[in-house]
């Protein structure tokens, strides 16, 4: 028997697509399904969490995950990343020089948030950089027709942001913690405040008025949502 989405606690967006906010940190993973292949949308905050991530995937998607894309490099979305050995890895460009030379800060700013430190060491030692770096886009071929368009829309959140778009009806965008929504965006000392504003107006062009827009932490929006979003950032950081 099929297993649906909402039976593996994932909520299906459209046809081959959904997303699960896992508990602790209220973090979505996305997941696209293609002909033979699977993309996912980060990787959780630790190695555990990632195994169980792929494993829900893997079931729902009826073979591996074989893409994976990080959004930006906090630790609830990268720290699972390991346990999806074999996975073509894409990020944007810089986030390998983050992973590689700034473990210390980002064990750091797990254990602060309030995971374990044995957790937190264990996915720090097994953190590797991921092996496609996208400066513009990057259209990837998932089979069956399905594409997906990796995009740094960034600086914003931090100065490695990638987008994902997943064409189709309606059109899909990942916006990894350029937007949030269960609470204000968080600008810690990575963010780029002064670009964060024009990063949200590359993420509404890229999906246009009728998209669903998928928060890194919240419920789905749209793009009115990522507008006044945009607004507030701006009011916020006094940027014109």
């Amino acid at each position: 028997m099929t297993v649906t989405w909402e039976e593996l606690g994932w909520e299906r967006l459209a046809a081959g697509v959904g997303r699960c906010r896992l508990p602790g940190w209220d973090c979505t993973v996305g997941l696209v399904v293609g002909e033979g292949t699977a993309l996912l949308v980060d990787a959780g905050s630790s190695l555990a969490e990632g195994a169980r991530l792929r494993a829900r995937a893997e079931e729902l998607a009826g073979g591996r995950v074989t893409h994976l894309a990080l959004t930006h490099p906090h630790f609830d979305h990268v720290f699972g990343s390991a346990v999806f050995a074999g996975a073509e890895v894409y990020g944007a460009v810089g986030l390998d020089a983050v992973l590689a030379s700034e473990r210390a800060e980002l064990r750091l700013d797990a254990v602060r948030n309030g995971l374990p430190v044995a957790d937190a060491d264990e996915a720090v030692d097994a953190l590797a950089a991921p092996r496609h770096l996208v400066s513009g886009e990057w259209t990837l071929d998932l089979g069956g027709g399905r594409q997906a368009l990796l995009a740094n829309v960034g600086p914003g959140h931090t100065a490695h942001d990638l987008a994902v778009l997943v064409p189709g009806s309606p059109e899909i965008v990942f916006c990894g913690d350029l937007v949030e929504e269960s609470g204000e965006p968080q600008a810690g000392p990575d963010a780029v405040p002064a670009r964060w504003p024009d990063a949200l107006d590359r993420l509404l062009a890229l999906g246009g008025e009728d998209a669903v827009y998928v928060p890194g932490h919240g419920a789905v929006v749209d793009a009115a949502f990522v507008r006044r979003q945009r607004d507030d950032l701006a009011a916020r950081f006094g940027v014109i």
